[in-house]
Parts: C-alpha cells; structure tokens; sequence
C-alpha cells in the first residue's frame, strides 16, 4: 500500500468520557494509571482562550496517556479564584471589567471535589492517580499537602503537581521552573496543544499602557515551536512519574480502598478539617498589599469566610 492510498489508523483513545467500557478495560488491563486534569475559565490575556488552564493540563495528559499508558479523567473546570490572594491578583492584574468570566469555587469545596475523585480512582482500583492543575498560585501546594493526608487511607498511590513541575528546563532551557500566567510559557504550551485557542494578533500593540486581561509582559515572545518541546518535556516527565508510581504500588501491594461516599466524607471530617485553616488558600493574602476595594469587581469574595 502506498502513502497516498494508505488509511490513517485513527488514535487510540484516552479520554475516559469518550471511551466504550471494552476500551475502558483494555486500556485499564494495559495501565492502570488515571490523570485527573484541573483549571478553571479566567483572563488570559487578549490573545488566549479563557479556559487556558483546564485545557492545558487536560491535553498535555492525554499526551501522556498515548504515549505512556492510562486513562484520563474529564478535565474539572471549575477551581479556587475570587478569594483572597486570587482576588487581589485579579484586582491589580486582570482589572476592572464588566464581567469576569470565571468558573470559580471557595479552595474547601474545590479540596472537598478533589476527596471524590480520589474515591473514584480507588474504588475502581486503579494503581496510580497523577492529579494535575494548570491553575496556579498555592492551591498547588495545597492539593499536594491534601494528597499526603488522604494517602494512608487510599491504596492507590498518589502525586499532585502544577504542570509547570514537569516543564523543567522551561521555556528558555535555563533550568528554572516554566510557568508564567499568560506568558510567553503558558501562550506557548496552549498555543502547540491548541492552535486554535490561541490567536497573537488579539495583542495590544507593544508598549500599549495597561495589565490587558492579566496578559504576560513577555507573551509576544510566544514560540509554538518552543512550546512543543515544552509538550515534550512535560509527558517525558508524567510518563516517569507514572511508572514510579506503579513500580511503588507493586512494591507496596496496599490492601486499603476508599470505597464509599460515607468513607469519604468521614476522612474528609476527621483527617481533612483539622488542618484545612493552615491551607494557603485559606489565607486572607499572600501578598502584602491592602484588600480589595469596596468599588472593585473582584471585592464581593474577596474576604475569606
């Protein structure tokens, strides 16, 4: 058969919501790893689609999925913003605007999201559950400190990361972290993942004054080039991280399940609560600047409850 006569064998697929249950359990048999990708719709920049995050993290796992094995969770759109630190960033950076276009949650009833689908990963009995967030600020490190705290309880073995984790060497090969808000980092990852969510022209001119929807002051540095390496990076990474996390669970053989809602909302109850007021999203601030105006459109969540 030639090239041009030869039929393109369509992509295995990884997305557990549009999988068959026969699909679902070869590919479970073949790697029983779970990603569970998290974001949330906000401004990023003129020249990104608002749901950057969730579709950041959900494409690079399914990356990962094809070449490493496993199975992706439906992308959770909804994540921490409004609160505290988030909205005195949004005040200072994304500005005063008609709407804000979030789809946004209080950081416990996110945390609390987070306990159930660990229930499911476990209760169907999967080895490995990797939990990656495009969102940044510290609810990163909050899910990590949450994942610590549910593992004794769970069989399988647990990692949480900002996809930024496992951009290392980043965007210019320095050996620091890659991740930016709606930078020439995130521009880029989206913009090789998702070329259609991306479009530069919708840039101000350089040197237009204004924060311009919490655009990065280095997004016209935007490479798609450099953000498939970046692409690259990030699933060599998930993918190792995936067979450590099994070689773990083999060499752990945990007999414990999270089962049931009730088993759920008692590790929620008694390990969680406790110690949820130390969580950094649940600080009035990060930054040491005055709160949110009364006049702002970010005010009315600001405060922590």
């Amino acid at each position: 058969m030639t090239q041009d006569t030869a039929v393109r064998m369509p992509r295995r697929e990884v997305r557990w919501e549009r999988m068959f249950p026969d699909e679902l359990e070869s590919a479970f048999a073949a790697c029983p790893v779970v990603y569970f990708p998290y974001g949330l719709c906000e401004p990023h920049g003129p020249q990104c689609a608002v749901g950057l995050d969730a579709l950041k993290a959900h494409a690079i796992a399914c990356r990962a999925a094809h070449e490493h094995g496993g199975i992706v969770a439906p992308a959770d759109f909804w994540h921490i913003h409004e609160i505290g630190g988030y909205a005195i960033w949004a005040h200072a950076h994304v500005g005063q605007v008609e709407r804000t276009w979030l789809t946004a949650m209080p950081p416990v009833q996110h945390f609390r999201n987070v306990c159930y689908h660990v229930r499911q990963a476990d209760a169907l009995g999967f080895k490995a559950a990797i939990f990656l967030t495009g969102h940044y600020g510290p609810n990163w490190q909050d899910l990590v400190d949450l994942l610590a705290l549910i593992q004794p309880h769970v069989g399988a073995r647990l990692y949480g990361l900002p996809d930024f984790e496992a951009n290392t060497p980043g965007f210019d090969n320095d050996g620091r972290s890659g991740g930016d808000h709606a930078g020439k980092v995130e521009t880029s990852l989206l913009w090789a993942l998702m070329p259609e969510c991306v479009d530069v022209s919708r840039m101000p001119p350089a040197g237009t004054p204004g924060e311009h929807l919490a655009m990065g002051p280095n997004a016209r540095e935007a490479n798609r080039l450099i953000g498939e390496r970046m692409v690259a990076d990030e699933v060599r990474c998930l993918g190792a991280k995936a067979a450590d996390l099994l070689a773990e669970y083999d060499r752990l053989q945990p007999t414990t399940r999270l089962q049931t809602f009730g088993q759920v909302e008692q590790l929620w109850a008694e390990v969680v609560t406790p110690v949820l007021p130390g969580f950094r999203t649940l600080q009035q601030s990060w930054f040491d600047t005055d709160p949110v105006p009364e006049g702002s459109c970010w005010h009315a969540n600001s405060a922590i409850p």
